[in-house]
């Protein structure tokens, strides 16, 4: 893949009535190949974590939950986002749309609660990586984990220093090996197909409400992320045309990177014995040839997965930082970027946290991670809804072909599934119920923490 030459970003658009800084020094280097790279490192990554669902509700019930969800959620997120990013192609995103929207403290708001969420999201990957590399080495202990992490996120820092356009070069080799070696999986289990892949259908009574949530939240968090490459549009090429072309090949990509292994996968296994972290021992089982081979393909791609995962999306979140600081918010370091253009002491900032956070497990988090990232998610949609009626005349080459109305509608499908989701996810009292709260307390932390910001400038 030959590297675009690299030029110097324009002005973002005026982002805020309030009036928004733009970022100096930026570079286009992404293109469309490389942004669907990334696109597919920021909401998927391959079918690693669907074999807990599997586990938890059953082969059948989390085929129907795979399938509807790109449909009720993913898609009417897509489209929104697709419209949004042909209409406002600039550096920071979803912050600067809701900043447009409803001004500064609303993309403040929008801006914090994607930090927190980014948190919580990042800290999963290493958990994953661990989950994997336990194939090749069993029984690390509590601190060798956490030190593996380290070198994850250290590793994939190092990569973001490197620029953009590393960025997208790495996620798009990494997406090929992922893709892959699904597909091997797929192919090599068709000779050992023996039923239908969806049944048994569920668990039967061993479930409640809160697997249930638990179980959404997990496909949830599989589709999320069809705006956080937003963030950097200010480092693609010819982005109002890009960002949207990404999209709609990089959806049909994902739905079918789940579908097809589980598919070919529950109907040539037994499925009441599948387990998180378990796609090696599953492509063993199913596989009519090659099974240890192919185990071993899907166990380093869930390694190479889980690093190209929390390195796409280091990239997209360190973004945040970066133009809330050129807007006065968070301290001026923050905003400056190297001779590639890259956000440096975002970017280092990021990974300091991340670290942190890498401590805490994998239940919890994905729970509050995508209740988090739901209700920034709405503050979008509401952005585009406020926009169509206050701006028409503001439009980029990409439009949804109906009025406000429509739009409405569209954004309350994917609104209900987090209202379901939501109250699901507060039957379970081991998971679900403290990790809402906790997501709630730390949205409503927002305010107090933009009448600080507003003071320091």
């Amino acid at each position: 893949m030959s590297s675009p030459a690299p030029s110097a970003s324009p002005a973002d658009p005026v982002a805020s009535s309030e009036g928004a800084i733009a970022v100096p020094g930026l570079k286009r280097t992404l293109t469309t190949l490389s942004l669907v790279g990334v696109m597919y490192f920021n909401t998927s990554g391959g079918a690693y974590s669907l074999e807990g669902v599997v586990a938890e509700v059953g082969p059948g019930l989390t085929l129907l939950i795979v399938l509807l969800v790109p449909l009720i959620w993913a898609l009417p997120e897509t489209l929104i986002v697709a419209e949004l990013s042909s209409m406002l192609p600039v550096e920071g995103g979803y912050y600067r749309w809701v900043q447009r929207a409803f001004g500064r403290f609303a993309g403040f708001q929008n801006g914090w609660m994607t930090w927190v969420y980014s948190l919580l999201d990042m800290a999963l990957y290493p958990v994953l990586f661990n989950q994997y590399l336990a194939y090749f080495v069993p029984g690390l202990g509590g601190p060798a984990r956490w030190a593996v992490s380290l070198a994850v996120i250290w590793g994939a820092t190092a990569i973001n220093l490197r620029g953009a356009f590393r960025v997208g070069r790495v996620s798009v080799f990494a997406g090929a090996f992922i893709v892959a070696g699904f597909l091997a999986f797929a192919l090599a289990a068709i000779p050992n197909i023996s039923h239908v892949p969806w049944k048994p259908f569920s668990t039967g009574g061993e479930f409640g409400a809160g697997a249930m949530g638990l179980a959404l939240s997990t496909v949830l968090w599989n589709y999320l992320g069809w705006d956080n490459a937003s963030t950097v549009q200010g480092e693609v090429v010819d982005a109002e045309r890009t960002y949207p072309r990404a999209l709609f090949l990089t959806l049909p990509l994902v739905t079918l990177g789940y579908v097809v292994p589980l598919m070919a996968g529950l109907a040539a296994s037994d499925g009441t014995t599948w387990r998180e972290g378990g796609w090696p021992q599953i492509a063993e089982q199913a596989a009519a040839f090659g099974g240890r081979w192919i185990g071993g393909w899907l166990a380093l791609g869930g390694m190479v997965s889980a690093l190209a995962l929390f390195n796409s999306l280091l990239m997209a979140y360190s973004r945040i930082p970066l133009v809330m600081a050129a807007d006065g918010l968070l301290p001026a370091a923050l905003a400056k970027t190297d001779e590639r253009g890259t956000p440096r002491n975002a970017v280092l900032v990021s990974a300091v946290f991340y670290s942190v956070f890498s401590l805490f497990s994998f239940g919890h988090l994905v729970t509050a991670d995508v209740l988090l990232y739901s209700l920034a998610l709405m503050m979008e949609f509401a952005a585009l809804l406020a926009l169509r009626i206050r701006e028409p005349g503001l439009r980029g080459p990409f439009r949804l072909p109906v009025g406000a109305a429509g739009v409405a509608v569209l954004a309350a499908v994917p609104a209900l599934v987090l209202t379901v989701v939501t109250v699901l996810n507060l039957r379970d009292p081991e998971y679900g119920a403290p990790a809402v709260l906790s997501a709630l307390a730390v949205a409503a932390v927002g305010p107090a923490l933009y009448a600080i910001a507003r003071r320091g400038t």
